[in-house]
């Protein structure tokens, strides 16, 4: 499957609210990963699939028979949007919406929680573009200094990947704030 960009992504969300609509329901999602650094952050023009998971309780099936609508309509893979990331999520945090439309709200995790699924996954050049994004806008947004820093990201990190996203979290704290 191509990119989807910021346009994509927003038409077929809003195609999924339409649907929920369409069956008395609506859809709340929290999105992960690419998806946004599209939507939230400006910090890609796109991303290669839409992870997110359904907050609503029992409303996976639903969610499941809407996007394969959506990607029929679309002629996506029905995986366009998917919840594959869910490995990755330790916890809730709100970082607000990013997407919203009549019959579906789609919220993020915090600054610090991203990061934390980032520094988690650590597998290739976009993981760690993303997770230089996250820490600069975390010490824009705070200006916390590295070990108070890290105690808010390591509750968030998937157990058995402390070591792997301690590590990774010092490398990227050192290519963009050691002082030479």
């Amino acid at each position: 499957m191509a990119l989807l960009s910021r346009g994509q992504i927003e038409g077929a969300l809003h195609r999924l609210g339409e649907l929920a609509l369409q069956h008395d329901d609506d859809i709340e999602l929290l999105a992960v990963g690419g998806v946004v650094m599209v939507l939230a952050h400006d910090a890609r023009l796109s991303t290669h699939d839409v992870d997110a998971v359904a907050l609503h309780a029992g409303q996976s099936q639903f969610l499941r028979e809407l996007v394969r609508q959506v990607a029929l309509e679309l002629d996506w893979p029905v995986d366009w949007l998917n919840d594959g990331a869910k490995g990755y999520l330790m916890g809730m945090s709100d970082g607000g919406i990013i997407y919203q439309s009549p019959g579906i709200i789609v919220r993020c995790p915090a600054l610090v929680q991203l990061l934390a699924m980032k520094l988690s996954a650590w597998r290739d050049d976009v993981d760690i573009r993303d997770a230089r994004y996250l820490l600069r806008a975390l010490i824009a947004e705070e200006d916390s200094d590295q070990e108070a820093l890290w105690a808010r990201i390591e509750p968030f990190v998937v157990p058995g990947q402390q070591l792997k996203a301690r590590y990774a979290f010092l490398d990227l704290w050192e290519s963009l704030y050691a002082e030479y």
